[in-house]
């Protein structure tokens, strides 16, 4: 009875989000929102879902897991930490409504891999081109850091999440917590990287089974505003990250100036 009302509750959820792609990934983004296990996390997003700010008050927050978007035939997944709190935590889709994703999508459509530079509600109409886009945790967490166990206990969800998405072979880690997530992840599916582990850093590569793993400085403010990561340092990553995925690069890709 209980697994029958869990079940009816996803696809209710599924309806919410408006979802679409294969079943099984559909169903397992729907899990996803409807999760509650991390009693820290769910306090967090739902306080503030309610409490807001004052540049959102008139907003009605999300305030749930966010799931990953793109494209279910995606070549290239792109890993972000967590949804922001007044970001993803508000609109309900991973890196849309706040500076990183103002960047992450900017890149991603000069690249020719995105339909639009900006990504601002879940019905914007962005559409992505053999990308697909998820976090490591998918809760905003206080302070923008998860716990460690926060992660462990969403990892199952990346894990199936990457083997659900058939065709992706390269994964871009968006900071070094989400490369050493990546790295959990492709281990749990079997492909234990050498020891000792690849370290992270930008344009840093790494192999495993039928995996590549690419680094990248992640798109905050705190690394854009201070010109640690630039839009054409953040375009070559972008770029090598596709090409190594298979991706077709545009004739003339719109290139940030350095």
């Amino acid at each position: 009875m209980a697994q029958r009302r869990e079940t009816a509750r996803a696809g209710r959820l599924a309806e919410l989000t408006d979802l679409t792609g294969p079943t099984e990934l559909v169903e397992l983004s729907a899990e996803i929102v409807a999760c509650r296990r991390c009693p820290r996390l769910v306090a967090w997003r739902e306080r503030v879902a309610a409490e807001r700010v004052a540049r959102f008050a008139g907003q009605d927050y999300w305030g749930r897991p966010v799931p990953g978007f793109g494209d279910p035939e995606a070549q290239l997944l792109v890993l972000g930490l967590a949804p922001a709190a007044h970001g993803g935590n508000r609109t309900g889709r991973v890196f849309t409504g706040d500076r990183s994703g103002d960047f992450l999508y900017a890149a991603l459509h000069r690249a020719g891999l995105a339909s639009q530079p900006t990504s601002v509600s879940r019905d914007d109409g962005l559409a992505l081109r053999g990308v697909y886009v998820a976090a490591a945790v998918r809760c905003a967490p206080p302070g923008n850091r998860p716990t460690p166990t926060e992660l462990e206990t969403c990892r199952p969800f990346v894990v199936r999440e990457l083997e659900l998405l058939r065709s992706t072979r390269v994964i871009l880690a968006l900071g070094g917590i989400a490369w050493a997530a990546a790295l959990r992840i492709v281990a749990a599916l079997g492909h234990e990287p050498n020891r000792p582990a690849p370290r992270f850093g930008h344009g840093a590569e790494a192999a495993f089974g039928p995996y590549l793993l690419v680094g990248s400085y992640h798109p905050s403010q705190q690394n854009t505003f201070t010109g640690r990561l630039t839009p054409a340092m953040f375009d070559a990553v972008v770029g090598r990250a596709a090409l190594l995925a298979g991706l077709d690069w545009p004739a003339n890709p719109r290139r940030a100036q350095p």
